[in-house]
């Protein structure tokens, strides 16, 4: 019994997750670090592929080293539990 727990221990902490919040609402990821395109596709779902639309992805509340900011596309970041995420969708004019 007590390998069986150590192993389960072992598997949880190589499954944690990360609560962020993705445009007001609750989200649960992996990772420990998002893509630009990660966060987009959380935030929407399907994601509109519109050439027109260009989308804005800025951050609050991330790690010390990196507390708020913008990511653009190909661009990753560190992720942090609580970190709050906005994304928009604007049309070119």
């Amino acid at each position: 019994m007590l390998n069986s727990h150590a192993e389960k221990e072992g598997q949880e902490h190589r499954t944690k997750r990360f609560k962020i919040i993705v445009n007001a609402r609750s989200k649960d990821v992996a990772d420990d670090d998002q893509s630009f395109e990660q966060i987009v596709a959380l935030a929407f779902s399907p994601v509109p592929v519109d050439p027109n639309i260009v989308f804005t992805v800025t951050f609050r509340k991330g790690p010390r080293e990196n507390p708020e900011g913008t990511l653009t596309p190909g661009e990753s970041v560190e992720i942090k539990d609580g970190m709050i995420f906005d994304v928009t969708a604007t049309t070119k004019s």
